[in-house]
């Protein structure tokens, strides 16, 4: 199935799709020329929709728009404490490719913007290399783990047609928001 991978002449919001979508499916196309002005202005969209909603990451295709572009951020409140896993100013990183490294995976609770109210445990590789450039032309090569780990792995896998539940070992972790934060306060 042909996408449109036009990128809006404005940088407003635009709605996240959801689980069922196409382009959640599809694999990303390359962009050819990460500098291209209007790959800056996709970088702005995505985070104006990311700030509507909140959270800490958005993939290009969440926004309908089907190419290898991410934006994600590494909050002080989510960091691990590991020496690998620094705090990350939102970063809008094209054509990335993530590199695991070592046999640590980690298990971790997980949510998604395009599962709305859901969330699960899912296990990735501890400690990753990932690299990419930025709107600007710059090159980003960083070893990174804990939190930063997950959330690139997790704005990665939109690029590559995965959903989180697809990645978990046991779906019967998987649950609504609600329902996982009453079973926490009850104890």
């Amino acid at each position: 199935m042909p996408f449109d991978f036009s990128i809006p002449d404005t940088d407003a919001a635009l709605p996240i799709v959801t689980a069922g979508h196409p382009v959640l499916r599809a694999i990303a196309a390359p962009v050819a020329d990460p500098t291209d002005p209007a790959v800056a202005r996709l970088g702005r969209i995505l985070a104006n929709s990311l700030a509507a909603v909140g959270g800490v990451g958005l993939a290009a295709p969440q926004i309908g728009i089907g190419l290898r572009v991410v934006l994600f951020e590494v909050p002080a409140r989510r960091l691990t404490g590991a020496a690998d896993d620094p705090e990350q100013a939102p970063l809008v990183l094209v054509n990335p490719v993530i590199t695991p490294l070592g046999p640590e995976i980690a298990e971790d609770w997980e949510g998604c913007l395009s599962l709305p109210g859901l969330c699960g445990r899912v296990p990735r590789p501890q400690r990753i290399r990932y690299t990419g450039v930025t709107p600007a032309g710059e090159a980003i090569d960083r070893t990174v783990g804990g939190f930063h780990a997950r959330v690139v792995q997790h704005e990665c896998d939109h690029l590559d047609g995965t959903l989180y539940p697809q990645r978990m070992a046991d779906l019967g972790s998987l649950m609504y928001v609600a329902n996982r934060l009453s079973a926490a306060t009850a104890k």
